[in-house]
This record gives C-alpha cells, sequence and structure tokens, in this order.
C-alpha cells in the first residue's frame, strides 16, 4: 500500500524486451541496504517487485520485470531507456499517511487534454477512460503516475488537477506535455462506493 507522495525521481537506465516481459534496471537515489528483492517499489503508478540491485558510481539501481497485464493497462509499454518515474516505498504501519490511500494498481491509462501555467502552478486537464470517470469526483483523489492529486473539477469525461510548485520540482510532472498518456489509479474509496451502491440498486 501507498499514499501517492513521491519519494525519488528514478530514470530507466536499461530495457530488455520480451515478447511477454520487460525487464528494466531503474536507477535512483534509495540506500542500497534499504533494498531486497521481493521489496515493492511503485514506479511511475505500478506497484513492481524488486528483482535486483546494486550501486553504479553515485547512483543505486534497482530492477524490475513488467508483465504483459502490466504493459497492456499502463503506460510501462512505453518506458524506454531516459524515461522519468515518479517512485515511492510502500507505507509502514506507524508512517504518516500524507496523500491517500493508493495500491499501485492502475485502471487504466489516461491522457492529458490541455496544460495551463500560472503563478509558478500548473493546471492540468486530463480525459479519463471510458468506465472511469465516473469514480472521480471534484475535491475527490485520484493517483496520476503514483502521484496523489486533488480533482478540481469534472465535465463528462474530462477532469482537471492543479500541481504546485513543489510537486512540479520534486516529480516528473515539470515535463509533462498535451497528448502524454499517464497512469491512472482511481480512489479506493470511490470504488468501493460505488460497488455497494450498484449491489444495493440491483
Amino acid at each position: 500500500m501507498f499514499t501517492g507522495i513521491v519519494s525519488d525521481v528514478g530514470e530507466v537506465v536499461r530495457v530488455e524486451a520480451g515478447s511477454n516481459l520487460r525487464h528494466l534496471r531503474i536507477a535512483c537515489s534509495y540506500q542500497t541496504e534499504t533494498l531486497a528483492p521481493g521489496v515493492s517499489i511503485a514506479c511511475g503508478g505500478p506497484c513492481l517487485t524488486v528483482v535486483a540491485f546494486g550501486a553504479s558510481g553515485h547512483r543505486s539501481w534497482f530492477e524490475v520485470d513488467v508483465a504483459a497485464e502490466t504493459l497492456a493497462c499502463t503506460t510501462a509499454r512505453h518506458w524506454k531507456v531516459g524515461t522519468k518515474l515518479n517512485l515511492e516505498r510502500p507505507l509502514k504501519i506507524g508512517d504518516e499517511l500524507g496523500g491517500h490511500l493508493v495500491t499501485g494498481h492502475v485502471d487504466a491509462a489516461a491522457k492529458i487534454a490541455a496544460i495551463a501555467d500560472f503563478d509558478g502552478m500548473r493546471r492540468i486537464e486530463i480525459i479519463a477512460p471510458r468506465g472511469l470517470a465516473r469514480f472521480i469526483a471534484e475535491k475527490g483523489s485520484v493517483a496520476l503516475d503514483g502521484t496523489s492529486l486533488t480533482v478540481n473539477s469534472v465535465e463528462a469525461d474530462f477532469f482537471s488537477v492543479l500541481l504546485v510548485p513543489h510537486t512540479l520540482k520534486v516529480t516528473t510532472w515539470g515535463e509533462r506535455h498535451a497528448g502524454d498518456d499517464i497512469n491512472l489509479e482511481v480512489d479506493l474509496m470511490a470504488r468501493y462506493a460505488a460497488r455497494l451502491a450498484g449491489s444495493q440498486s440491483g
């Protein structure tokens, strides 16, 4: 379980592509002693399992396998050497819940429709994939590329979020452009509420 509070920005430095699996090496600033095979790390949204780790020069690295389902449902299919990824370590019991509960199970890739910069901030308008808009509510939470964000407005399949200067500085959001695909995980509570409402109406 995660919170959507990014703790590092990693960089893909190696990609080994198979027919149904991709093996990635991601450079990061995490201390190597905190890494181990089997550890989970949210990488740009999807929760991936560390299979190897080490250090090269002044940076640590870890390796993950990205399976066919993740490649089909997320932006991981577009990752290449040089791609920057928002990283987050799993929540520990007793940690501060600074964002919202995030599972690392991405629902689908959404698309950035428009970007407007003002006063050092950035307003991003996003097109929600079909079937997911009903889970997105004004003032509710979403995880976009692994970042916990508050929904500012909703209209049909479009919604917007506002990124403050700090978020733009410590995440990959300063590099995003209109037309980019981004990983979307809807709020866990919204999903359960919709499921409950559906079962009661039936």
